[in-house]
């Protein structure tokens, strides 16, 4: 018993101190490294600091991100968060691009950068960002007007001109113009409640080689047209536009009053490879209108919205192609039958009884058990019909009821 009651943290492997530093939060993790020697050398292991999470950490100034950096972050960060100043009474510079030159040096796995709240004005552009990333978040943040565009610094033009090695320097010109493209290696964009961002913004991302899923939400300035001049299609050089998008997601839900742009209608004109497509709040109305024109969809998600079973029956009609269908949060209008028979006419409603018949019939002899999270059944059985081998999934739906 006196051995037991000797025992503390000392006694105890490293492996194992280290997952019990793992629950801390950043700024106790420094805390931490002031107790003695050993902890402050099991506090800089990297694997306590590949996610490193500074958004609930009050008080961060670019002081602090410099002391984290030097110490602390290392190789084995992969994702970082982060929460600037633009909300602060304090206000400054949080981000700049000396300290970020050093965290892509120093950092070369980071894959994955959260922003919130920062101010970006002061960057020259999104050059200065690691060029490891692969996924960018961006919520309430504020841009310049040329953050996207990939043109190099204009250093490089002046070094250029210089009386000494001026053919050496001109071909390394060459070379980083070259490469230019191809250094912004970012697969997945996220813009959530960046009022700055605009059609102009959205224009300079179709130099964006490797971006694959780019999604929008709460972005009012982003306009139908923007979006239309930005969609893959066939040019005279090949598919023009962000050709290597697979993934769209656009979606307004707060503002109440705010005048739309609905920029949705801009998919009418047809997006070549686009084959993820997410819809919520107002833009959903407008999208559905245009989600017939996207030849290649395969999977629609719509989410945050009201809806009626004909509305969702007469847009799913055309997307044959669908193999994977979501409702999130989606609150389900009832089935008005006089109604939806004057808008379809009674030969197109003949059919569609006969069919959703045919299908209940053939649902029910493969399961005869009723499905209690089918907020709708009889929506289920037309899409079924519709949509033969699309997968539909509902999830946290209700169903509107109406007083009369």
């Amino acid at each position: 018993m006196e051995e037991f009651k000797a025992c503390n943290l000392d006694y105890f492997p490293e492996n194992i101190l280290i997952d019990v530093l793992s629950f801390l939060s950043v700024k106790e993790l420094v805390r931490a490294g002031r107790v003695c020697k050993r902890w402050k050398r099991l506090v800089k292991d990297q694997r306590l600091w590949r996610l490193v999470d500074l958004t609930a950490w009050k008080g961060v100034t670019s002081r602090i991100l410099w002391l984290l950096l030097r110490q602390y972050l290392g190789c084995g960060l992969r994702y970082l968060r982060l929460r600037g100043l633009l909300l602060s009474a304090r206000g400054g510079i949080f981000l700049s691009e000396s300290w970020l030159k050093a965290l892509s040096s120093k950092c070369p796995r980071l894959s994955k950068l959260y922003l919130l709240h920062a101010d970006l004005r002061s960057l020259p552009g999104c050059q200065s960002l690691p060029p490891s990333l692969q996924t960018l978040e961006l919520h309430g943040c504020e841009l310049p007007r040329e953050f996207f565009d990939q043109t190099p610094p204009s250093p490089v033009s002046s070094q250029a001109t210089s009386s000494v090695g001026t053919q050496q320097k001109s071909g390394d010109q060459e070379g980083k113009e070259l490469d230019s493209p191809s250094r912004i290696g970012i697969e997945r964009l996220v813009l959530n409640n960046v009022p700055s961002f605009t059609d102009q913004h959205l224009q300079s991302l179709t130099s964006w080689e490797r971006l694959s899923r780019l999604e929008l939400k709460d972005t009012f300035r982003v306009t139908a047209n923007g979006l239309r001049s930005c969609a893959a299609k066939d040019g005279a050089l090949g598919v023009e536009g962000l050709s290597g998008l697979k993934c769209l997601e656009i979606g307004i839900t707060g503002r109440q009053g705010y005048q739309l742009q609905m920029a949705s209608l801009g998919l009418g004109s047809g997006w070549l490879g686009l084959e993820e497509l997410s819809l919520g709040g107002k833009e959903v109305g407008p999208g559905l209108l245009c989600a017939s024109r996207l030849k290649d969809l395969k999977r629609l998600c719509l989410w945050a919205c009201t809806l009626s079973e004909m509305q969702i029956v007469r847009s799913c009609r055309m997307l044959r192609g669908l193999r994977r269908l979501e409702f999130l949060d989606v609150v389900f209008q009832p089935r008005q039958y006089p109604l939806a028979a004057e808008e379809e006419g009674d030969a197109g409603r003949e059919e569609q009884e006969n069919e959703e018949v045919a299908g209940e019939d053939n649902r029910n002899e493969e399961n005869k058990t009723p499905d209690m999270s089918d907020p709708i059944p009889s929506l289920h059985r037309s899409l079924a019909v519709l949509l033969p081998s699309c997968t539909l999934v509902f999830t946290n739906c209700s169903v509107q009821i109406s007083t009369d």
